[in-house]
C-alpha cells in the first residue's frame, strides 16, 4: 500500500495495466462530469474477497460527495452514479449519504468497501473514520440477517437444485455468506467480517479438511473460468446448511432496531464530511 500525503493506494502486481488505467481515467471522469469528491474507491467482487478466476471482471466501487448545495435542494439528484458495463470493468459509485443509510441498515456492502484491501484511491482519514463509525453503529442483528438472506438465496438459486451441476463461482457466492455468519456467531462483540475470505476462514476454527476442500477450490478457480462445473462437496454443503440453521435460532428472536444515538452519530459523521466539497 502506498501513502501520499494521507491517500491510499494498494493495487496487487497481477492487475491488467490497462484495466487500472480506465478506472482510474473512469474515475476522473466522473468527478469532473458530475462535480463530486471520490474519497473513497475499491475494488470489489471475487478479486477483493481473495477468489478470482482467469476472467473475473473488475468491480469497481466508489463513495462519492457531492457539493453542499446539492444536499440543501428541493430536487435532489440520484445517490447512484453508474457506469455503462463493459466486458472487463463494472464501475458504479453511491452517495455518502446513501451508503451512511445502509451501513446503519446492516448492508455489507458498505462495510466490506470499507476493508477492502484493494485500494484505487482513498483518503485514509476518511476512510478510518467511516470504518470506526461502522464498528461503533452497525447492529449485529441486522448484519447477520443481511448475511443470512444473501447465502440462502444463493445457495437455493444456483446450488439446491444443481449439486451435481454447479459453477464453481457460484458455490463461493453462498458459501461466503455462510462463513460470514459463522465468523458473527464466533466473534460475539464483533460487527463487521472480514471482507477477505482466505483471512475470514482462518479466523473461524474449522475443520482442517474442511479448510483443505475450500482452498482446493480456491486454486482451482484461480486456474480456470468462471463457468467451470463442479459437484458440491458434501462438507460444504452441510457446513452452509448447518450455519444458515444456526444463524436463525440465533439471530430471528432479536430486535433489529437501530437506535437514536447510532443514527444522531451517524448525521455528525455526514455533516462532517460535507466541509470537504
Amino acid at each position: 500500500m502506498t501513502h501520499a500525503q494521507g491517500w491510499l493506494r494498494a493495487i496487487p502486481e497481477s492487475f491488467c495495466p490497462t484495466a487500472l488505467g480506465d478506472i482510474d481515467r473512469t474515475l476522473q471522469a466522473i468527478r469532473a462530469e458530475h462535480d463530486v469528491a471520490i474519497p473513497l474507491a475499491i475494488e470489489s467482487g471475487s478479486r477483493a474477497w481473495g477468489f478470482p478466476s482467469l476472467d473475473s471482471d473488475y468491480d469497481c466501487r466508489f463513495i462519492f460527495i457531492r457539493p453542499t448545495a446539492q444536499y440543501l435542494s428541493l430536487w435532489p439528484v440520484r445517490d447512484v452514479i453508474e457506469v455503462p458495463l463493459t466486458q472487463e470493468l463494472d464501475i458504479n459509485g453511491w452517495d455518502l449519504a446513501k451508503a451512511v443509510r445502509l451501513l446503519l441498515k446492516g448492508n455489507v456492502a458498505v462495510m466490506e468497501w470499507l476493508s477492502s484491501p484493494i485500494i484505487y484511491g482513498a483518503d485514509a482519514t476518511f476512510r478510518a473514520r467511516f470504518l470506526a463509525l461502522a464498528h461503533r453503529v452497525c447492529n449485529r442483528t441486522l448484519v447477520a440477517r443481511h448475511y443470512l438472506h444473501l447465502g440462502e438465496k444463493q445457495y437455493d438459486r444456483h446450488c439446491g437444485m444443481q449439486v451435481h451441476d454447479l459453477r464453481i463461482k457460484k458455490l463461493f457466492y453462498a458459501l461466503r455468506p455462510a462463513i460470514a455468519l459463522r465468523w458473527l456467531r464466533l466473534h460475539p462483540a464483533c460487527n463487521v467480517v472480514p471482507m477477505h475470505f482466505p483471512s475470514l476462514l482462518g479466523e473461524c476454527e474449522l475443520e482442517p479438511a474442511t479448510v483443505g476442500i475450500i482452498d482446493d477450490l480456491i486454486r482451482a478457480k484461480a486456474q480456470t473460468r468462471e463457468t467451470r462445473l463442479i459437484a458440491m462437496p458434501e462438507p460444504l454443503e452441510w457446513l452452509m446448511a448447518h450455519e444458515f440453521a444456526l444463524a436463525h435460532e440465533t439471530f430471528d428472536h432479536l430486535s433489529p432496531e437501530v437506535p437514536a444515538d447510532a443514527m444522531a452519530e451517524a448525521d455528525e459523521f455526514f455533516r462532517a464530511q460535507l466541509g470537504g466539497k
